[in-house]
């Protein structure tokens, strides 16, 4: 035990939305809280809330990862193309030809 206090001790004070979600914790109703359309409302707020902090992509950042999921799957595809031929060589014309003769 005395070996834990001194790295409580040193722990940083909270930052940021930390505070906050500790004092909405705090505050939080105990009972009866908002019917389902008060609870609907709500998500909705904090959805749209939630969604004007999110940095979106700009049309070149769009355009670039676009290209890069379009050549990474067709070079999968490749990949996959190859291998099936290779093993369609070897065990349906190869080894059959073994046995034949």
């Amino acid at each position: 035990m005395e070996e834990a206090l001194p790295a409580l001790q040193q722990t940083h004070a909270a930052q940021g939305n930390e505070v906050a979600v500790a004092v909405d914790i705090a505050q939080a109703p105990t009972g009866g809280g908002p019917g389902v359309i008060g609870k609907v409302v709500t998500f909705y707020r904090e959805t749209i809330a939630e969604m004007k902090k999110v940095t979106w992509p700009d049309k070149t950042q769009i355009r670039q990862l676009a290209i890069g999921v379009i050549v990474l799957s067709l070079f999968v595809g490749l990949i996959i193309f190859v291998v099936d031929w290779a093993l369609q060589l070897l065990l349906v014309r190869g080894i059959p030809s073994i046995f034949r003769g």
